[in-house]
């Protein structure tokens, strides 16, 4: 049960931090209500998945430039420019803030489009979204 539970909890949380819709929340609330795993280990799991998660979209950002230019992609120029200028504004330290619904993953993608280096974005991102799920637990548990 606690292989498959954590395994279900690294996969939503995954998946919650691409572009695909999903709530790693519900499922870590439950798993925290159910109390048979050690509520550390659930918000190291699911920080690690949203973790991943996260680099995914940073790997497509490398790649924005020729995935925006395919037909059907429907990124116009002028919200590119307008997303690639409020990261260089604001710079590599608004990757704290890519657990934030609505704009986290943009944050990701434009890391990747401009080249923040990934050591840095590992970092910045783990802290996020680490800090994120911590500060959950107490409210969900």
């Amino acid at each position: 049960m606690a292989w498959t539970a954590l395994t279900g909890l690294f996969g939503v949380s995954f998946l919650a931090a691409t572009v695909l819709p999903a709530q790693s929340e519900l499922v870590l609330a439950g798993l925290l209500a159910d109390g048979r795993i050690d509520p550390w280990l659930l918000v190291a799991v699911a920080s690690l998945g949203n973790t991943l998660g996260a680099v995914v979209n940073w790997g497509l950002g490398r790649g924005v430039e020729r995935l925006r230019r395919l037909p059907g992609m429907g990124v116009s120029e002028r919200a590119y420019r307008r997303a690639e200028d409020w990261f260089r504004r604001f710079g590599a330290w608004t990757l704290l803030l890519s657990w934030a619904p609505f704009f986290g993953d943009a944050l990701t993608v434009a890391a990747g489009a401009l080249r923040t280096p990934f050591v840095l974005f590992l970092v910045l991102v783990a802290i996020g979204k680490t800090a994120r799920y911590a500060v959950m637990v107490p409210f969900l548990g």
